[in-house]
């Protein structure tokens, strides 16, 4: 019996995943900080890295901390076009300026700000399960009601764990090295604006555990540029705030994408402040054995018009030439 539940729960996923989640151009998170619900597609390994600076002023224990780090995401689309794999994390120096009732110190601390690896699966993807509306030949005004069905978002859902090694100063006192997330992630697209909400449950086994959500909002001004906007709430015993983040992507090619953003937050305790700068880059495995000759006859053809248009370009440079 358990063996037919099991054969059946392989049968469900891979049935599922018949329908790609592949995109032609490339599909990040970054620059903010919630992750879509779609995956990057099979046999594609994705880098999504950058550096941020900033600082943080702490009014109740009078210390100002000026921040470097780095970030990163790495992600690969794993059997399924519906499953990804992914790992993340940062790695961050603070330098901190303490004056506290006449005492004044300062410190660095520098190591790992964090570490997760996980995975995601794409439950429910409504351009897929729900069925196409078929245009009324009767009545333009019916054609361009507003359909409710579009507030149907993708839904994945995330699990994973964060990890350290070492004497991480980042770590809070009795907090374990390994400890469970878990995420619910959907994702609204509307033409040219994207709508992501991320519900994240972080260190579950932890005394200390905190709940984050994330709302991001993406509009693509033209198809190489987009803007967003984000906003980030975490509550937890011992650290809750309220962020926003604001930034533009640029794509370069298929592959490639570069972005800016900033952040803020609303209070004293401590005062925040960010700017970062990044780069996401794939390498587009997906489906290379099958298209393999084609792409290859494809490449061989581009070569062969490029050399005909520049024999065409120089005649006609030769032509105006002899006039």
């Amino acid at each position: 019996m358990r063996n037919l539940a099991i054969c059946s729960l392989l049968l469900f996923i891979a049935t599922t995943s018949l329908h790609a989640q592949y995109t032609e151009t490339i599909n990040s998170n970054r620059p903010g900080q919630s992750q879509g619900a779609f995956a990057v597609g099979t046999n594609v390994l994705q880098l999504e890295t950058g550096a941020y600076f900033g600082n943080d002023e702490h009014s109740g224990l009078g210390t100002d901390t000026d921040i470097w780090g780095i970030d990163y995401q790495l992600r690969y689309g794993l059997l399924f076009e519906r499953l990804e794999l992914n790992i993340s994390g940062s790695f961050e120096n603070q330098d901190i300026t303490r004056n506290f009732l006449g005492t004044t110190g300062e410190a660095t601390i520098r190591n790992f700000r964090s570490n997760s690896i996980g995975a995601k699966y794409l439950v429910f993807d409504p351009y897929v399960s729900l069925p196409e509306d078929k245009p009324n030949l009767y009545s333009w005004k019916a054609n361009q009601r507003f359909k409710w069905k579009t507030l149907i978002p993708a839904i994945s859902i995330y699990a994973g764990a964060n990890f350290s090694f070492g004497d991480n100063p980042y770590l809070f006192e009795g907090e374990g090295k390994f400890s469970p997330k878990a995420a619910i992630i959907t994702q609204n697209n509307w033409g040219r604006w994207v709508l992501v909400l991320n519900l994240i449950a972080d260190k579950l086994t932890e005394d200390y555990r905190s709940y984050v959500g994330i709302a991001t909002m993406t509009h693509a001004v033209t198809p190489n540029f987009a803007v967003f906007g984000e906003y980030q709430a975490i509550k937890g015993d011992i650290y809750a705030d309220d962020l926003v983040r604001g930034g533009a992507a640029y794509l370069v090619g298929k592959n490639l994408q570069f972005d800016v953003s900033g952040l803020l937050n609303f209070k004293d305790t401590p005062s925040r402040w960010q700017v970062a700068a990044g780069i996401s880059y794939r390498l587009d495995l997906h489906k290379v054995d099958e298209f393999l000759e084609e792409s290859n006859e494809g490449n061989r053809r581009r070569v062969r018009s490029k050399k005909l248009k520049e024999k065409e370009n120089e005649g006609d440079d030769n032509g105006d030439d002899d006039q």
